[in-house]
């Protein structure tokens, strides 16, 4: 599950990037969490600030955060917004790895960019990230990966006049990323006087 993302870029740098005029002004954030805002784009050159999480009906304290690329069109809570697709822009994002003594957080870059999109689904006001299988370079941390969309795959996804099953296709595993995985805390030293 992606439950937090970074965009540690300058509002200049990811309106560049995406081609869009009218960027929301961004402080540029190392951690992006659940209900946060962050920026979103809703259609070409076209960017507004949105919750990060859709509303669940059963359950207002927990948002969800993502929606599987496999079974969006099964899914009730999703199909409505099949055609309310929208990106993500991101620097990177946190998976935590799970150990024998715990779990490890890990931050995903891309190798080539300093920027990608998420695939996501908005209801307007709050979106979802969607994923899919991972990269066999990172499948050792994670058995899923947010949908990282290629230019061309960025432009399909966001065209409305393109119905859903047109670009359902874009929906799996891109990108060239490598993971820096935070280093373990070390053992708490006992009393050394007891």
């Amino acid at each position: 599950m992606c439950s937090r993302f970074q965009l540690k870029n300058s509002t200049d740098e990811i309106a560049a990037f995406f081609a869009i005029e009218d960027f929301p002004t961004w402080d540029p954030q190392m951690e992006i969490r659940p209900t946060d805002p962050a920026p979103v784009i809703t259609e070409p050159g076209k960017s507004i600030l949105l919750g990060f999480g859709l509303p669940a009906p059963w359950d207002e304290k927990k948002p969800i955060l993502n929606a599987r690329a496999e079974t969006l069109s099964e899914k009730q809570m999703f199909r409505p917004l099949l055609n309310r697709r929208c990106l993500i822009p991101a620097s990177g994002y946190y998976e935590w790895r799970a150990t024998e003594t715990g779990k490890r957080k890990n931050l995903i870059t891309p190798t080539d960019a300093p920027l990608f999109a998420f695939a996501g689904l908005t209801d307007g006001a709050y979106f979802a990230i969607v994923t899919c299988a991972p990269l066999p370079e990172i499948a050792h941390i994670h058995n899923r990966m947010p949908v990282i969309l290629t230019k061309e795959g960025a432009r399909h996804w966001l065209d409305s006049t393109q119905k859903f099953t047109q670009v359902e296709d874009v929906l799996r595993p891109n990108g060239n990323l490598s993971a820096e995985e935070e280093k373990p805390l070390p053992p708490a030293q006992g009393d050394l006087f007891g």
